[in-house]
């Protein structure tokens, strides 16, 4: 206990004076030349690691971008200062996932130990974001009597049109998409906000409800002991199964019938997350078979992404046919997936414990390349064969997709359109319908600005005929979302698909 004692007080003191010092960073001053400097490295990674950099910019005109950027740089600047000179440029590229990161505050123990007793500011309502306009949807603790339906027109002076331009240039979709950032900004606001702002502990809100206009301060409040009671210590089977969030209170899968003679099978999917999805997928379908299902609708709005495992998985219940999902994935050089991230984002402590794995790592991802017509491909375990499985869907599929549909989402909806096995519904995806750079990332730093840059190594397609419009998977039937109501919007797409169900079964009827 002597020795414990001293070890402790040594690693708290370091971790202060570590915060302390990445602090002073964000405020420090990077010179011209070392600016100019990391805007050149920044270009060369790009070209050496990523697959397809030229596929919705030329080069001549990414080089005179990133030419024009270091003329402009004629004065120093803080490390986030420049991130929002550089971020637009990177964005530019035009591929979703590739998005420069800022430099975020860093907190010693005791400061992450009182945030942890407090609220999030902007956290204690829900919002949407319209065009260059932010209302208030939900107000569930009637925080400062702001009434759902509120306009917020600027948070302390700052007008929410400006930032909202302003933010909408620091990242973009796959393409020549254009419904993927309404959904993403709204996701993202805040975030952008604090990177500029900090944490603040109170906010003034200028608000507009029915034509008044309103001067409205907000505080951050104090957790109760009724918020640290509503997260469940350990989750049940059940809840793992659906993949239970306890942040948001919420199921990132469920499943239910629409009808009571359960002709009509509803799965949403948040996130493809793969935590627990083989088994959600078989009790799903399982329960479908049972019921004799005669449709069903796979919910994929607002779903960004993730596991092509769950993807693959999903598939193989929606075709009685042997399948690939995806081409194998593309490199720039046989070396590329060695630079995976392996360390990125790791401890000291799970570092070391990690790095006997590491040559393994490395050979394993140098013997899963090979050559072949000049090009560098990666053996992706999805890019082979799949059997169907035996208890898959044998009748009509729907698939509700919207601009926040991206990467996997897009990926699995574009293979079941190009296939004919799904009806495509609702909006243009946010994803691009001829695939993605994604799969695995190496995250560079710059050196002087210590921003950073995860960079996807693997160009990741369908196994389709791609059309080549750039664009993301277009619905077989477009039906737009209720933007009008923001209160109680009307599922317009979810409601289009269940008219088209009772047609069919009234001309089958009438068929008697």
């Amino acid at each position: 206990m002597q020795r414990i004692i001293p070890l402790f007080i040594i690693v708290l003191l370091f971790s202060c004076k570590s915060a302390r010092d990445k602090n002073l960073f964000l405020e420090h001053k990077i010179s011209v030349n070392k600016l100019r400097e990391d805007v050149d490295f920044t270009y060369a990674k790009l070209k050496r690691f990523h697959p397809n950099l030229y596929w919705y910019i030329s080069k001549e005109k990414l080089d005179y971008k990133f030419d024009s950027l270091k003329n402009t740089l004629v004065e120093p600047l803080s490390p986030n200062e420049f991130y929002f000179k550089l971020a637009p440029i990177v964005a530019s590229v035009n591929e979703g996932h590739l998005r420069l990161r800022p430099l975020p505050r860093y907190f010693t123990k005791k400061e992450e130990k009182i945030l942890k007793t407090k609220k999030p500011l902007f956290g204690m309502m829900d919002y949407k974001i319209l065009g260059d306009k932010m209302y208030v949807i939900e107000n569930k603790q009637n925080f400062e009597n702001i009434k759902p339906g509120t306009e917020i027109i600027s948070i302390n002076e700052q007008k929410i049109s400006d930032l909202i331009n302003r933010y909408n240039t620091l990242y973009s979709s796959d393409g020549d998409n254009k419904t993927f950032q309404k959904y993403f900004i709204t996701l993202t606001f805040f975030n952008f906000f604090t990177l500029e702002n900090g944490y603040l502990d109170s906010a003034k809100l200028q608000t507009k409800l029915d034509n008044k206009i309103n001067n409205v301060w907000i505080k951050r409040q104090n957790k109760t002991d009724k918020d640290q009671d509503s997260i469940p210590q350990k989750l049940t089977l059940h809840q793992k199964v659906q993949d239970y969030d306890a942040v948001s209170n919420s199921y990132n899968r469920s499943f239910k019938f629409l009808k009571n003679d359960s002709s009509v099978a509803y799965i949403k999917i948040k996130s493809f997350s793969s935590s627990y999805a083989k088994k959600f997928y078989k009790e799903s379908f399982d329960k479908i078979k049972k019921s004799g299902s005669k449709y069903l609708i796979l919910d994929i709005r607002d779903n960004l992404g993730g596991s092509l495992s769950e993807i693959n998985s999903l598939y193989s219940y929606l075709t009685d046919q042997e399948f690939t999902l995806i081409k194998f994935p593309e490199m720039t050089s046989r070396t590329s997936g060695m630079y995976q991230n392996y360390f990125h984002g790791e401890t000291l402590f799970s570092s070391i414990l990690m790095a006997p794995g590491y040559p393994f790592f490395l050979a394993g991802n140098y013997f899963l390349s090979s050559k072949k017509n000049n090009k560098y491909y990666f053996r992706e375990f999805v890019s082979k064969p799949t059997k169907p499985k035996s208890n898959s869907f044998p009748g009509k599929v729907y698939v509700l997709v919207n601009g926040a549909s991206f990467s996997a989402s897009a990926i699995i909806s574009a293979k079941l359109k190009y296939e004919k096995r799904a009806v495509i519904v609702g909006e243009e995806t946010g994803g691009a319908n001829d695939g993605t750079v994604s799969g695995v990332n190496n995250t560079i730093q710059l050196p002087n600005s210590r921003l950073t840059l995860p960079i996807g190594l693997f160009l990741i397609q369908p196994n389709i005929e791609f059309d080549n419009n750039n664009r993301g998977v277009i619905p077989n039937y477009e039906v737009l979302p209720d933007s009008e109501n923001i209160l109680a919007p009307v599922d317009r797409p979810l409601q289009w698909i269940l008219d088209d169900i009772e047609f069919r079964n009234s001309v089958m009827e009438k068929m008697k």
